[in-house]
């Protein structure tokens, strides 16, 4: 077992005795002179030996902390290159949790442009549908769906998870136009989703009285939109993830109607982690990545009803 002396007096010993000046000490170590002086009785009680003697206005070393001294730095030194080499590991990568949709239908588009910002640090994009445990899991970063309200996490809410009837082109063509009360007979992506009922029963469209038809179920919503662009029918897809293929001409949004319950998109992260740098680049990025990718007001769609 290890006989050591307290190690706040031991760092003010270090400091003054790098310094020659208990006050310059005091400065480094955001601490009072005072404290310093009262630090380094309680070393030279300790040790049961003086370790500065005054000289004029400044101090000297004693014999005892003249050796004492060099192996004090360097050990402090050691210390300090052991903790570096740690913070080195953490700032050269960066881990990001998202789910299947958000990451297979936008961010993995995007993430490219971070990586070239910030060409020094690595990106690890980690996928999955299961809510990360920053206790036990090595994430940074996480991009979640919810109302919010998570404890001891800042959030940063990016957009809404609202969603809206889309289809491709051709699929229209061979189908269209077409009303909200259309969609009953056609071949609607994931038919049995609660979504369906929320979003039909806004558009004014009553429940069908016989059971539901068969139709394709999908697990993620990046897969149901890849079905909807293959013309296999219709999908509830959320706009701000797909506007970019609407955009291209991949995907048509049918109708103005959007309907939400409340969920968004957010960048989670742990309170005490708010400061590490590379977590404030990627915040800064995504919330002005948003920002850029924001949508424009619908043109061209056709109003539920």
């Amino acid at each position: 077992m290890r006989n050591l002396p307290p190690l706040a007096a031991v760092r003010v010993f270090e400091a003054a005795a790098r310094h020659g000046n208990f006050t310059r000490a005091a400065e480094e170590l955001g601490m009072t002179q005072a404290a310093v002086s009262y630090q380094m009785k309680l070393l030279e009680e300790r040790l049961g030996a003086p370790l500065f003697m005054r000289s004029g206005r400044g101090i000297v070393l004693t014999e005892a902390g003249s050796r004492a001294a060099p192996h004090i730095t360097r050990a402090f030194d050691a210390i300090d290159a052991a903790f570096g080499s740690v913070r080195a590991d953490d700032a050269a990568v960066l881990t990001i949790s998202t789910f299947n949709s958000v990451a297979n239908s936008w961010l993995a588009w995007r993430l490219g442009g971070f990586q070239m910002e910030h060409p020094a640090m690595a990106v690890r994009l980690n996928t999955s549908d299961a809510v990360v445990s920053f206790a036990s899991e090595e994430v940074d970063v996480a991009i979640r769906s919810g109302a919010g309200g998570w404890p001891d996490l800042v959030a940063h809410r990016l957009f809404p998870m609202d969603f809206t009837p889309m289809c491709s082109p051709d699929f229209l063509a061979r189908h269209g136009p077409l009303t909200p009360h259309d969609l009953i007979d056609l071949p609607l992506i994931d038919r049995q989703k609660r979504r369906w009922t929320i979003w039909l029963e806004e558009a004014g469209v009553p429940a069908p009285a016989q059971a539901p038809r068969a139709g394709i179920r999908l697990d993620t919503e990046a897969n149901e939109g890849h079905a909807a662009m293959a013309g296999q029918g219709v999908a509830l897809l959320t706009p701000f993830l797909w506007h970019h293929d609407v955009a291209q001409g991949r995907l048509v949004r049918l109708f103005d109607q959007v309907s939400e319950r409340g969920s968004w998109c957010w960048l989670v992260y742990p309170e005490r982690r708010r400061t590490v740098p590379k977590i404030r680049q990627f915040r800064d990025w995504l919330v002005e990545e948003v920002a850029r990718n924001a949508l424009p007001k619908p043109v061209g769609v056709r109003a539920g009803g």
